[in-house]
């Protein structure tokens, strides 16, 4: 499907300037930093997380653990054949238990996701709390879920799609809103 930009809402140093913010109200709310674990959600939230693990790490010289989650099998939106090829691993070679989650992902959107990732958590074990980050909240929830720190609340429509672009993964840091192009409103 083709889309066309309708606009660019964070470039490069908005993003920077807002990792710095979110992290910082991180920390200040997570009194024992040794007890947070971070945990990106595929693809995005992996980058995303790596990047706030990092910050902690020059601001208060802490290692933060750092965790891949695949939630594949928890989601309820996909068929059951499309989710044979869609599986990849989750990667936590640390103990959840009694820990405080920082739950990391680009995107909140609907909420399933979110959902699907604390199950998927739960599976692991129990934690003391879980904490979410999302970069971008768009609204248009299904489900009672709401993050913890966001980089920018964006309003979105229904028909609007967000791209949170990673240097990592796409060679540049942006965000943008597109729209299907082609289709008559």
């Amino acid at each position: 499907m083709k889309e066309k930009i309708k606009a660019k809402v964070m470039d490069s140093p908005k993003m920077k300037r807002a990792f710095h913010r979110i992290v910082t109200e991180i920390i200040e709310h997570n009194h024992n930093l040794e007890n947070l674990v971070i945990i990106g959600i595929r693809t995005r939230g992996i980058y995303l997380g790596k990047r706030i693990a990092k910050l902690i790490k020059d601001l208060e010289k802490i290692k933060i653990p750092l965790g891949v989650l695949d939630i594949t099998l928890y989601r309820d939106d996909f068929l059951e054949f499309e989710l044979q090829h869609m599986v990849k691993k989750t990667e936590i070679d640390f103990s959840i238990k009694n820990k405080d989650v920082l739950l990391v992902d680009d995107v909140l959107f609907t909420g399933r996701t979110i959902r699907a990732a604390m199950d998927s958590i739960f599976d692991l074990g129990r934690p003391k709390s879980i904490q979410l980050f999302v970069f971008i909240d768009r609204g248009h929830r299904e489900l009672p879920v709401r993050a913890d720190y966001v980089g920018k609340f964006l309003p979105t429509s229904r028909r609007e799609i967000v791209h949170v672009h990673l240097k990592e993964i796409d060679g540049n840091d942006e965000v943008l809103i597109t729209e299907p192009s082609g289709i008559i409103k």
